[in-house]
């Protein structure tokens, strides 16, 4: 009876305890739905929005479609600057080894880097590290040509994936680099005429908009949109790719001899303002244009802080002959004339005496030439002579109003607009506090600095008939079949000096290089013109003992169809213009005046002398030993060239033809071609 009731009383106190546990995990698994009820509100209806932008963010791949940069080609349709297909090779780190874990995942890991690492060339640790990244896509690699991606689309790697892209390429090198430019790695303009002339030539960037799985696959149930690119534009330069070649080849020649820091030139049609060519030395190769072309200046900059590695990069793309100014010297004379001409101040037989000495204003100046001053000559001659105190008496009799006028006229106070980034800003004394003495200076070319672009555009006017042209390096924008989306044509910007004036002027220009200091600008058959200049140049507010020399000539001056600018910036030995730049100026003249077909008319004298430096080629063929030919070449001072070349192979042959042929006339030194059988 005991036992029944203790358990009649055990059983309602467990029962009851039972219960309320129950209720309590009842009441939490209530609250917990509830909760995840307004969590589950929470995200469906409240963020609804930001979490459906979530998962089409993950599922959507915007891929971009870059457009083809146009091309540069030169004025007869050569290609400067081209863009060639290139090929990027990208990991996703998630698919390399989905649905693998453990050994089985560095496995797959180690042998898509060891794969990738043969393919490419590259470090397998360098790869290894880059596909584990914690990165949805990664880079592995850029630039690499068609057959390495197809290599790699072989190997079938899970998560490898390459993509196409364009790279700007310049298929001659370091030619015309300073006029051209470069890109920056994203193919946008980074200097010279690929920075100007960007918006047109990088074109619009398409995309490819895709809903994807995490390894890339398309998902059946997404959206796709494909938007094309649209190619950019080809610039069609003013630059002749032949006459820019003898250019660079006539620097790189100054260069040696003169050993001057830098040799830079410009060639223009003075009846367009067309710039044929510019160049200078040292060059860089805008396929790598961090990276100097010299060996000993690369490994220079590799020594350099980083913020110094910018500036040397600035300098090396810099292009001075449009952005620095310089004091032209003594082929300013030639504006000076022309203005005391044209104000008919002045005549070109007018006698002026030249004793060494001259007052400006109370201030002693003199003439370049010491101790046997140039005494009595016309004002072609002094022109010739390049008298500094005739200048300086002309400037003042033109005055220092009218003078600035002038050079206004001729462009030399503000920038010539060219269509080329970074133009420099000429820097003239104040008109207010210049004076007399101020004036007489820049009468002969110092106390004035102006770009080398400026003082070619100047000059050339003195060819056209006193019309100054603006000057340009393109000259039509071209779409992706060649044909023209937009020509520009030649721009007049103002009568400077009458035509008779000009006229007067080549005349004074030819009698320079026939007569007077330009000599050795003198090309046999072409009636040049120019005027040779030396000015020390200006360092730290004072002049230095280094120059510019330099020489500014056109041709053929009966109807001038080139004008040239070369400057020599500190030569070392001999300095002046007539020693330094003439000679250079004469030899690219000389080629570039054939290449255009202009016809020589050689004079009496000069038909006498190029006949006494030639001589006739002898007969060699049909000789069954070549050597007994070869010593009858050498006894006419000719040289020869074997074709086919036999090489090593000294076997003896007979001569089966020639060229020149027997009879013809070339220049002793020459070489004839011995053909065998």
């Amino acid at each position: 009876m005991r036992e029944s009731r203790k358990k009649s009383v055990a059983y309602p106190r467990l029962k009851g305890i039972t219960s309320r546990r129950i209720i309590i995990a009842f009441t939490i698994i209530c609250v917990a739905c509830i909760g995840l009820c307004f969590r589950v509100g929470w995200i469906q209806v409240v963020k609804a929005n930001e979490y459906s932008k979530m998962a089409i963010e993950q599922q959507t791949r915007d891929v971009p479609i870059q457009a083809k940069r146009g091309s540069i080609l030169d004025r007869n349709g050569k290609e400067l600057a081209v863009s060639a297909a290139t090929y990027s090779v990208w990991a996703r780190p998630a698919g390399i080894a989905e649905k693998k874990t453990g050994d089985e995942k560095r496995a797959a890991i180690l042998n898509t880097a060891d794969k990738l690492s043969e393919i490419l060339d590259m470090d397998e640790e360098e790869i290894e590290a880059a596909i584990t990244k914690e990165q949805s896509l990664v880079k592995i690699t850029k630039y690499r040509d068609k057959d390495t991606a197809d290599k790699i689309r072989a190997a079938k790697l899970p998560g490898i994936e390459i993509s196409e892209e364009v790279k700007r390429y310049y298929p001659m090198g370091a030619f015309a680099a300073h006029v051209l430019g470069s890109v920056t790695d994203d193919n946008s303009g980074l200097a010279g005429i690929e920075l100007k002339y960007n918006q047109y030539l990088s074109g619009v960037p398409g995309r490819w908009i895709k809903n994807t799985d995490v390894q890339g696959n398309s998902l059946s149930y997404g959206v796709e949109k494909y938007y094309k690119a649209e190619d950019g534009l080809s610039l069609m330069l003013t630059i002749d790719e032949v006459i820019q070649h003898y250019v660079e080849m006539g620097l790189e020649e100054v260069q040696r001899e003169t050993q001057a820091d830098r040799v830079m030139c410009i060639m223009m049609d003075p009846k367009t303002g067309d710039v044929l060519a510019m160049g200078m030395t040292p060059d860089y190769d805008p396929n790598n244009p961090r990276v100097p072309t010299s060996t000993d200046a690369a490994a220079y900059l590799e020594t350099l802080p980083d913020d110094k590695k910018f500036e040397y990069w600035n300098n090396m793309w810099r292009n001075p002959m449009v952005s620095d100014v310089y004091e032209p010297g003594s082929t300013s004379k030639l504006l000076t004339t022309s203005m005391a001409l044209e104000e008919g101040l002045t005549s070109l037989n007018e006698v002026f005496v030249c004793t060494y000495r001259y007052f400006i204003a109370g201030v002693e100046l003199h003439c370049w030439r010491t101790g046997n001053p140039h005494g009595a000559e016309t004002l072609v001659q002094a022109v010739g002579n390049s008298c500094n105190p005739v200048f300086a008496t002309l400037s003042q009799r033109i005055g220092l109003t009218k003078f600035y006028d002038y050079l206004k006229l001729f462009g030399m106070t503000e920038k010539t607009g060219i269509d080329y980034p970074g133009e420099g800003n000429p820097i003239l004394q104040n008109i207010d506090t210049a004076g007399p003495v101020g004036l007489a200076t820049m009468s002969y070319g110092q106390g004035i600095a102006v770009t080398m672009l400026q003082q070619i555009t100047a000059i050339s006017s003195l060819g056209n008939d006193g019309k100054l042209m603006k000057p340009r390096l393109v000259k039509a924008l071209l779409d992706s079949e060649g044909k023209v989306v937009e020509e520009f044509k030649p721009e007049i910007v103002r009568q400077v000096i009458s035509k008779k004036t000009a006229d007067e002027m080549c005349l004074i220009m030819e009698s320079v290089v026939s007569e007077g200091g330009g000599s050795n600008a003198k090309v046999e058959g072409y009636r040049v013109g120019g005027k040779t200049g030396t000015a020390n140049k200006a360092v730290n507010g004072k002049y230095s003992d280094e120059t510019n020399s330099s020489f500014i000539g056109m041709a053929p001056m009966d109807d001038p169809k080139i004008a040239i600018l070369l400057v020599v910036d500190n030569p070392k030995g001999v300095k002046y213009g007539s020693q330094t730049a003439a000679p250079g100026a004469q030899k690219i003249l000389a080629n570039v005046l054939r290449y255009m077909n202009i016809k020589p008319n050689y004079t009496q004298s000069e038909k006498n002398t190029i006949q006494n430096a030639q001589v006739a080629v002898p007969d060699v063929t049909g000789k069954q030993c070549y050597e007994e030919a070869v010593g009858i070449l050498k006894s006419k001072g000719l040289s020869y060239v074997i074709s086919p070349d036999p090489g090593e192979d000294k076997t003896d042959f007979a001569v089966v033809d020639q060229y020149p042929k027997a009879g013809g006339r070339i220049n002793a030194g020459g070489t004839v071609y011995l053909y065998r059988e």
